[in-house]
Order: C-alpha cells, then sequence, then structure tokens
C-alpha cells in the first residue's frame, strides 16, 4: 500500500538565518530584523517561522503563495504575515543571471509586542493589524514610502530604530487599502470585548467546520436570536454565517490538496460537504479555480522556475 505523500512547509529556524542569505549578523539588531535577497536564493522556499514579516517584492515578476492564497506580484508587492503563515514567492520573469535584490523584509516577534501594549495603549492601537497579519494583508498605495521607511530601519540602531519602526506600524495599521489573502477574512473591532466575543465563534466554528450543525444551534449556544447573530456576524466578518462556514471548509480543503494526495472526492467529504457537485461550485466561486487547478497550480511552490 502507498503511502500518502506529505509536502508541509518547512519552519524556518534561527540557526539558519546567516549573513551570507541576507539577515543581518546576531548581536547588531534588536527587536526588529532586516532581511534582503536576490533571486535565485535559498530562502526561496515554501516556509513558515514564529514572527511577523513585512514583505516587500523590488524586482521581478511571478506567482505568490500565502497560506492558501495563489496569486501574481510584481514589483511594489508589499505583504506583511502573521506567525506561522506558510508563504513564498516564486520568481517566474527572471533576466538571464538573476536580480541581486529582489526582496527587502523585516521580521519581528508576536509576543514582546503585546506584552509591550498591555503597558503602552499606543502601541495596542496595532493589535487588530497583528490579528488580520495572522491571514496574510497584501497593501495598496504604500510600496514606495514603505520602502524608503524598511531603508531607513535598516540604516538606524537602537531606539532610533524602533522609533522609526513603530512609525512604519502605525501607517500600515492605518492603512483601509488593503486586502486579507487567506479564505476567511476577520475584520477587527475597536471593542476588545467584541473582538474576543467574535474570535471565541471563530474559534468554535473552525474546530468543528466539518459537523453538520445549523446556525440555530450556534445561537442557542451564544444566547442571541438568529436575527441579531446574523446582523453581528455579517458586520464582524464581512460574510454571512453560510459563506463563513463555506469559506472556512474551502480553506481546510486547499490545505489538504496542497499537502496530502487525498482523492478530491474525499477532500470534499472531509471537510463537511456532503456532495461533490456543490463543493466544486463553491471551490470555484471561492478561489476562482478547480479543486484540480488548485492542486496543480500549489505544485509550483516547491519548483524551480526556470527564467522568463
Amino acid at each position: 500500500m502507498a503511502l500518502q505523500r506529505v509536502r508541509s512547509p518547512e519552519l524556518e529556524h534561527d540557526v539558519g538565518r546567516t549573513p551570507n542569505l541576507g539577515y543581518e549578523p546576531a548581536g547588531t539588531y534588536g527587536f526588529v530584523r532586516f532581511l534582503e535577497h536576490g533571486f535565485p536564493n535559498p530562502l526561496v522556499r515554501w516556509h513558515y517561522h514564529e514572527e511577523y514579516e513585512l514583505h516587500l517584492i523590488v524586482a521581478t515578476r511571478g506567482k505568490v503563495f500565502v497560506g492558501d492564497y495563489i496569486g501574481q506580484f510584481e514589483p511594489g508587492h508589499l505583504v506583511l504575515t502573521g506567525p506561522r503563515l506558510p508563504h513564498n514567492w516564486i520568481s517566474t520573469e527572471v533576466p538571464e543571471g538573476g536580480v541581486a535584490l529582489r526582496d527587502m523584509v523585516l521580521q519581528f516577534a508576536d509576543a514582546p509586542l503585546r506584552q509591550a501594549a498591555a503597558q503602552i495603549p499606543e502601541l495596542a492601537e496595532a493589535l487588530p493589524l497583528l490579528e488580520r497579519a495572522r491571514y496574510g494583508i497584501e497593501f495598496f498605495g504604500l510600496s514606495e514610502r514603505m520602502r524608503e521607511r524598511i531603508t531607513r530601519v535598516k540604516q538606524l540602531h537602537g531606539l532610533q530604530r524602533f522609533a522609526e519602526f513603530t512609525e512604519l506600524l502605525g501607517e500600515l495599521a492605518g492603512s483601509n487599502d488593503y486586502r486579507l489573502l487567506s479564505t476567511v477574512q476577520l475584520q477587527s473591532f475597536d471593542d476588545d470585548a467584541a473582538l474576543a466575543r467574535l474570535s471565541g465563534i471563530v474559534d468554535f466554528l473552525t474546530e468543528h467546520y466539518s459537523e453538520n450543525f445549523s446556525m440555530a444551534e450556534l445561537c442557542a449556544r451564544l444566547d442571541m436570536t438568529e436575527s441579531s447573530f446574523s446582523r453581528y456576524f455579517r458586520r464582524a466578518t464581512g460574510n454571512s454565517y453560510t459563506d463563513f462556514v463555506n469559506r472556512l471548509r474551502i480553506n481546510k480543503a486547499c490545505q489538504l490538496l496542497m499537502e496530502t494526495d487525498r482523492y478530491i472526492t474525499n477532500v470534499c467529504y472531509d471537510v463537511g460537504f456532503n456532495n461533490v457537485a456543490n463543493f466544486n461550485r463553491r471551490f470555484l466561486q471561492i478561489k476562482g479555480m478547480t479543486p484540480k487547478e488548485f492542486r496543480r497550480q500549489s505544485e509550483a511552490r516547491f519548483g524551480q522556475v526556470t527564467n522568463g
């Protein structure tokens, strides 16, 4: 009996972050670490890590993979990814010999920032941004300013570097011109209690997405009427309850299609759909391609790309 092939992302460890790959040397940076590299480069692979990463592409065009998102990128592509969110940028249009600089990157940890935000109210303004980053955020209209800010972060040290970083973070947090790249879109609240309540709902749905429970059953758990819950949920997520659950299921289906060789029919039932035709229709509606085409395209996140 053949074993299933598993195609999981690689966990990036700090020990492998060496200057010859483009990282700042250990001991020369504080909370924020700068990285830059060209293409091709060993860092271009399907991977994840514990830090947030602000990623600016300054050269070449190609295909981007963030979580279950597959899209195109070009110079000026600006994305913030959250901890443990797999990602990769594969250049498909590259001059002969490659390029010396393709990526400008800032990495920073989650826990210190949240701990500081608990004591410094101004830093707490960035928390909704960090929540959105769990799904990957693509920003528009900020590329030139972010390149200038990232360059200044690279050049500065100590408190001046951190001050520049907080200004950068504040600009990202204040931007309304962005899109979330994952299947599930979760909007943030200024009200911590409302955000906590929504997070509880999302956590429950994420854990039980494959079960056939009704909105009425969920409302009974929350002690809310269906009409109140529907209004609240749509305002919070931008989706109806049914659409949100379908997106969760499609999100899990994408993971199975990317990381296993399970038959598409089996994936359909694994994630909670009881009708293959409905699964295919929803998948096409949400991802813009069929499950078969998604699996084919997702293979490129590992592949060697030839110059265009």
